[in-house]
């Protein structure tokens, strides 16, 4: 299936994605959520099963080691990141989590992920695994329910990666090959990685080691936007920087939606300067998307309004991008 004909699955029918790159590891023990909660910027602690959350490990110094999805399961936690931040991530794990208080194992070679999005997906998931329609649209993001597939069980989570309905079915591995087979059959194409990378960017949704790394703090990359902050709950790694920053004062910079105005499009890493010449950001991401043209993800110095048109420099080459606005109006 071309680009083009994924895209418009996507946005009209569906397509799934092999998510299984990411790493997964299951917490358990009574004194799992207590743990986590000291160690990211959510409330771990206030879920309960079939709920979950977005968050963030820090560094002491308030940046972003991994960004991470949470799902609270009826007797464990399953937490699961980027490739790219896995390792930084299983490293703080090791650090602050006792094994003796709440047991953790990696099941990234065991657990599948497979992601179903589009404005189908919520229909197809619930004919092929026979779960009420009612049950998945009440699901809140990152909520999720088990049912069985075959032999298999299947964790079913609503998950806000694109602007897109989609659901995530975390699933044994040997089991995957038969959901994939599943949804062919209903008419589900697989997706592609560049399919992803347009939607990821169309929707603003940053990507660590792209657009956020642990050089960046979680203002800077719009996760208090995106929930993944708890400005009410105890302490946790990096919480000073980060509560100074939302108490106190502001950042600096912020990750923006951008559009090209002229061609060629710009390389990540590109300079963004204004009318002065004065260089007020850079480029994290880019894509060509069927629908936008040029689309972009650059950090950008917050006092730049939407609709500001600015240049993208690099050796070889410029181009004018503009800063875009999201849909209810506040600058992303």
């Amino acid at each position: 299936m071309s680009e083009m004909n994924e895209y418009s699955a996507l946005h009209n029918g569906a397509l799934f994605f092999d998510r299984s790159d990411r790493a997964r590891i299951r917490f358990s023990g009574p004194k799992a959520a207590e743990l986590l909660t000291g160690m990211v910027t959510n409330d771990v602690s206030a879920l309960v099963a079939g709920e979950g959350q977005y968050a963030a490990a820090l560094t002491p110094k308030g940046k972003i080691v991994a960004d991470l999805r949470i799902f609270a399961l009826e007797d464990e936690i399953l937490v699961d990141t980027s490739a790219a931040a896995a390792t930084g991530w299983k490293d703080m794990v090791r650090k602050y989590i006792n094994p003796r208080l709440a047991p953790y194992h990696d099941v990234t070679s065991e657990l599948s992920d497979l992601g179903v999005f589009g404005r189908s997906a919520r229909a197809i998931l619930s004919r092929l695994l026979m779960i009420d329609d009612r049950d998945l649209a009440a699901l809140p993001p990152y909520g999720s329910i088990a049912r069985s597939f075959g032999d298999a069980k299947a964790i079913i989570a609503r998950v806000p990666e694109m602007d897109v309905d989609g659901f995530e079915i975390f699933i044994p591995n040997e089991t995957a090959d038969s959901l994939k087979a599943a949804l062919v059959s209903a008419g589900v194409a697989a997706g592609s990685k560049e399919t992803w990378e347009i939607a990821r960017i169309e929707s603003g949704r940053p990507q660590w080691g792209s657009d956020m790394d642990d050089s960046t703090l979680p203002q800077e990359a719009n996760l208090d936007e995106l929930g993944a902050i708890s400005y009410t709950k105890g302490c946790y790694i990096g919480q000073e920087t980060v509560a100074r920053v939302h108490f106190r004062g502001h950042v600096n910079r912020t990750l923006r939606r951008l559009r090209f105005v002229t061609r060629p499009a710009p390389l990540k890493g590109a300079e963004l300067v204004d009318e002065t010449g004065k260089v007020i950001g850079d480029i994290r991401s880019v894509a060509l998307s069927p629908r936008f043209g040029g689309v972009a993800l650059g950090m950008v110095r917050r006092e730049v309004q939407s609709g500001t048109t600015l240049q993208a420099r690099w050796s070889g080459g410029e181009c004018s991008v503009q800063v875009e606005q999201n849909e209810k109006g506040a600058t992303v």
